[in-house]
């Protein structure tokens, strides 16, 4: 199989696997829709301190699923725009916007291909947990997001670290390599927003080490601001994880706790 049709297989498996999920996702208790309607933020506290304040800029959120991030950011007085590849997820999108009154332009295409489909370009491009892995070229994505950017711009990622995508589904033993060397093709059954879902979908995707990403950005033009690394996720996505006190909020490992990274954030700028 040459790179090219790897590459439209890969597209179109996962925009069908995203496409099964929109709705299964917007109704699970994980996204929080009843509050979110009601002016619940979706951000986490780390990427809101970490880019600040928002207000009055434009902002490009690649891989945007149903928008509700990017009408969070909407919410805190940003120009935004979203693109998915999931015609699902942008229909919702669109119909969230509306509904909620929130002011969003939404674009259905693909993130290796975003210069081209968006004509604007942006004071912020961001992007968030559980992305990359779906991307088989990090050279052309960063390419993208230079290309999305105004001289000064500033990209941010907040994603799951690549180490914790080594592991098996329980984060016990070791399955796949650290490095992208080959596409993962796996058979999955349920969702992360509701593991018990009657639903089985194929999907494709590929580990990142944290060189190949910051390496991707830096020959892309981009100079890093800062590399972060967290002991804990926001998120209940992995197996075998307890929550953090109250006050602290998120998840650590049961049985390690902090000692295994399993977030990372970078902020870079434009020149």
């Amino acid at each position: 199989m040459t790179q090219n049709s790897l590459y439209h297989a890969d597209y179109e498996i996962n925009k069908e696997y995203w496409d099964a999920r929109v709705n299964l996702h917007m109704l699970s208790d994980f996204y929080k829709m009843e509050d979110f309607r009601k002016g619940a933020s979706s951000l986490c506290e780390t990427e809101v301190h970490e880019i600040g304040s928002v207000s009055g800029k434009s902002l490009c959120h690649l891989q945007c699923h149903f928008g509700q991030d990017t009408l969070s950011w909407a919410r805190m007085g940003a120009k935004v725009t979203g693109l998915d590849l999931s015609p699902e997820g942008i229909k919702h999108a669109q119909a969230l916007s509306s509904e909620l009154d929130i002011p969003a332009s939404f674009v259905l295409g693909n993130v290796l291909e975003a210069s081209s489909c968006i004509q604007d370009r942006f004071d912020i491009v961001f992007t968030s947990y559980g992305t990359i892995i779906w991307l088989h070229d990090l050279h052309r994505w960063a390419e993208q997001i230079s290309a999305l950017l105004k001289p000064g711009g500033v990209f941010y990622i907040i994603d799951f670290h690549p180490i914790a995508w080594m592991f098996d589904e329980k984060l016990e033993k070791i399955k796949y390599s650290y490095f992208n060397v080959d596409p993962i093709v796996e058979l999955t059954t349920g969702s992360y927003a509701n593991k018990d879902a009657d639903l089985q979908k194929t999907c494709i995707t590929w580990n990142h080490s944290l060189s190949e990403i910051t390496g991707a950005l830096i020959e892309a033009g981009l100079r890093l601001e800062f590399l972060h690394e967290f002991g804990f996720s926001w998120y209940n996505v992995f197996e075998n994880l307890v929550s953090r006190p109250p006050a602290a909020g998120g998840f650590i490992h049961r049985e390690h706790g902090e000692k295994i990274p399993l977030m990372f954030s970078i902020k870079a700028t434009k020149a």
